[in-house]
């Protein structure tokens, strides 16, 4: 029968897929909050036919959700995610990323006993703030799984590339309160300390490369203008194109903080408040199947732009322990509109990004179909995971 019968199944099921993401849409929840969002995923799942496990690994929001054929053959990974961003809800379309993904998973399932293997869906949440996809690393989630797979919406067609490796770094000064006017000197002032700190980053950014960021805010500075504070707290993070300059960039900050702590004569504290992000690496021949299965849909994929410094995702810490790929789809219609915005949300109420939609989930189980009956194609991704 071949690969071509998924069209037909994806255009059977387009009616459960919109309303799957339409219902994420109109109930946004946080990361770790995701209770409709995820059990919405976990029925559908469940309906066609897939064992869930939830909570997984602890999480009440993540599931893993396992579609076996009975024979033998790989097993091919879509992760879904579902958080959504506060006050605007899906501002990063995530409503529209993970049903694609769970939709994805699904399809792929109707055609297993032609082709063998197993398809599971994982179901990752809290990508926008502490995401599960780094514990799912870390954990043996990805011991039985061949390839992973996750895609997300934007305002165009583009090729996996490269995140940012990131950790989040949190720094506390700890001085002595005195009366900012009539006994300045008994105090030892933390605002100073962590003004030193601000000031020791920026003359060292001449320093660091540039494709690296370092960013911060002041979370504690102080509670009025008359007492020397006593206590103060900054959040920063530092990024870089791999994890091995992350590293380096930590133990550089960790050495300022010192030095502004002892500079105001305070004590310093520090600590990693978020989960580190690795950086994407992308498995060219896994993105390669999927870039061609794009091009026979009609969809051209676009090159990253070697020159744009791109964020952080949870997927990297995916990229360094299974072969994955994180390709981008435009869902504005050829408008150039950012992400976190809710112009950008309310794209995914629109026709052309259900049209995307549903064209990504199929190019997603076309390329899941090629890595379970290919085993060319599976020995290609498995000598370039090893060699990167």
């Amino acid at each position: 029968m071949g690969k071509e019968q998924l069209s037909k199944i994806c255009a059977d099921l387009r009616e459960e897929f919109q309303a799957l993401s339409d219902y994420i849409y109109d109930h946004p929840e946080l990361g770790l909050e995701e209770y409709k969002s995820s059990q919405a995923h976990a029925d559908l799942l469940e309906k066609h036919g897939f064992q869930v496990e939830k909570p997984y690994l602890g999480f009440e929001t993540a599931f893993r959700a396992t579609y076996d054929s009975g024979k033998p053959g790989p097993t091919v990974a879509y992760l879904s995610e579902y958080d959504a961003l506060p006050e605007i809800g899906h501002g990063c379309g995530h409503n529209m990323l993970g049903t694609v993904d769970t939709a994805a998973g699904i399809v792929l399932s109707k055609v297993l006993a032609e082709t063998g293997g197993r398809v599971v869906v994982l179901g990752t949440p809290a990508e926008e703030t502490d995401g599960v996809k780094v514990d799912m690393a870390a954990a043996d989630t990805f011991d039985d799984i061949d390839v992973a797979l996750c895609t997300h919406p934007s305002d165009a067609n583009t090729k996996s590339g490269p995140s940012l490796a990131m950790q989040a770094l949190e720094f506390e000064f700890f001085g002595k309160n005195a009366h900012a006017a009539a006994a300045p000197w008994q105090g030892i002032n933390a605002l100073d300390a962590v003004i030193n700190l601000f000031n020791l980053v920026n003359a060292q950014r001449q320093q660091i490369l540039p494709t690296a960021r370092v960013h911060g805010v002041i979370k504690d500075g102080g509670e009025v203008a008359n007492v020397i504070p006593d206590y103060t707290r900054a959040h920063f993070y530092v990024r870089a194109r791999d994890k091995a300059y992350v590293q380096v960039l930590r133990e550089m900050m960790i050495r300022m903080a010192e030095s502004a702590a002892q500079a105001a004569g305070c004590t310093m504290k520090y600590r990693n408040y978020e989960k580190t992000y690795d950086d994407m690496v992308t498995n060219r021949p896994l993105d390669d199947a999927y870039n061609a299965n794009a091009e026979a849909l009609g969809v051209e994929m676009l090159d990253p732009d070697p020159n744009e410094v791109v964020g952080s995702l949870d997927m990297g810490n995916v990229s360094h322990v299974v072969p994955a790929t994180n390709p981008y789809y435009g869902i504005t219609n050829g408008q150039k509109i950012s992400g976190h915005t809710p112009e950008f949300r309310d794209c995914t109420k629109t026709e052309a990004g259900y049209q995307a939609m549903m064209t990504t989930i199929e190019i997603l189980a076309r390329t899941g179909y090629d890595v379970l009956s290919d085993p060319e194609l599976l020995k290609a991704i498995q000598a370039d995971f090893e060699a990167e």
